[in-house]
This record gives C-alpha cells, sequence and structure tokens, in this order.
C-alpha cells in the first residue's frame, strides 16, 4: 500500500490551523529534531519505551519530530509517542520503501526521495539537532556520516546519543581508541553527547551550542 503524501484535516497527525493566530506566533521558529533509530520489532521492550517516551516529550516541548518514516521498531514507536500527545511528525523516506509498503502512513508530513543519500541529507537539512536512539548498521552509518559532517563544519548541530541499557558503550569505547591512538583529535569529543534518558537527550538537544566552521582546521591530524 502506497504511503499517502498528502493527509486531510482528518487524518491521524494532521495539522489543525487555527484562525486569527497573532503574527508573532507565526513567526516563531518551530524546533526539529531528528530521531535517528532502529526499524528492528525484535528487541527489548526498553528501547520502546524509550523511543516512544522521547517522541512524547518532543511534542508536549513543540518540538517536531524529524525521522525516517518507518512503520516497524523505534521508529514507528517514536513517532507514535509524539502523534498521540498532538505533536508534529515529519517523515524523510525513499521511494522505494515506500513501493516496499514500509512508510508509517500517520504522519503528519511525508517527504518521499529518489534514494537513500537524499534522505540522509534532507534530514540533516532540516534538523536543529540529531538524537540517535539505538540501531543497526543503518543507524550507526547514519551516525557516523552526521559525526564527520560535523567534524568538517559541514552539519554544526548538535549530536546526541540516548545510550538506552549502555548500548552505545562500545561504540563510544571504539571512539575513545580512535582519539587515544591519534586517529581523532581530542576535541572532536565534543561533536557528541550522550544522554542516560530521553528527558536529559532532548534537554541536550534544545540546549548544546551549534558548532563553529573554524573547527574545520582540526580537521586534519
Amino acid at each position: 500500500m502506497r504511503c499517502n503524501k498528502q493527509k486531510n484535516s482528518e487524518a491521524p497527525g494532521s495539522i489543525q490551523r487555527t484562525p486569527g493566530v497573532q503574527k508573532t506566533q507565526m513567526m516563531k521558529k518551530e524546533k526539529k529534531i531528528a530521531v535517528y533509530c532502529a526499524s528492528s520489532t525484535q528487541i527489548d521492550n526498553c528501547y520502546f519505551s524509550d523511543a516512544r517516551r522521547l517522541g512524547q516529550l518532543m511534542a508536549e516541548a513543540g518540538v517536531t519530530l524529524i525521522n525516517g518514516a518507518g512503520n516497524m521498531g523505534l521508529m514507528a514507536e517514536s513517532a507514535n509517542g509524539c502523534l498521540e500527545k498532538g505533536g508534529k511528525a515529519i517523515g524523510i523516506i525513499p521511494s522505494f520503501m515506500i513501493k516496499e509498503g514500509w512508510c508509517h502512513d500517520g504522519m503528519t508530513e511525508i517527504i518521499e526521495t529518489a534514494d537513500m543519500h537524499e534522505r540522509q541529507s534532507k534530514m540533516a537539512e532540516l534538523n536543529d539537532a540529531g538524537i540517535f536512539l539505538p540501531g543497526g548498521c543503518g543507524t550507526f552509518a547514519e551516525l557516523m556520516e552526521l559525526i564527520t559532517w560535523k567534524q568538517l563544519g559541514l552539519y554544526l548541530n548538535p549530536i546526541v546519543l540516548l545510550n538506552t541499557n549502555g548500548y552505545f558503550d562500545a561504540l563510544l569505547n571504539m571512539m575513545r581508541q580512535a582519539i587515544a591512538q591519534n586517529f581523532m583529535r581530542p576535541v572532536h569529543a565534543d561533536i557528541w553527547c550522550v544522554a542516560p534518558t530521553p528527558e536529559v537527550a532532548l534537554q541536550m538537544a534544545l540546549e548544546t551550542p551549534k558548532w563553529d566552521t573554524s573547527i574545520r582546521r582540526f580537521a586534519k591530524i
């Protein structure tokens, strides 16, 4: 079944426009946070709980959730948590995934891309921060690419790892080893933040200062 890119006013997650909204409210910048995570359904319930909680917190804070529009796993769980609290959830998904029936039909908005590369680029372009939940190869690839872009000054927003159940501990040890053996500089450890809970993850995403393009001069070791 093809995922609908146009939503009517009664569809789940659709945006309700209120007549007479003050101009100052309309001009206020809307915060958008990309949530990167797994589509697997065969994982411990603690990961689902944190994903849903993060989506709920984002809706309560008036923050728009952006994800890969998947209809399974933590992608669906985070979006559903946001939507059930009246929040806005934007899904960015390649055409082939829509054809496979992997698209979440309840998203507020769907942005269809030609391929995975365009999807990653669009997610980075639209967000004010990225929060990474546990995931597999796809999530790792997205994380490493965003870290690389930030190291090169091409992406400047906060990168937060929600370390549910210590999932990212091994990866963080690997990154520390890369720094210890001079494959990265110590300053590059500031590219990402690590949060123990959804509450802290959202706070870090909203409060961590943006990176500066001057960091590019440290890219070369």
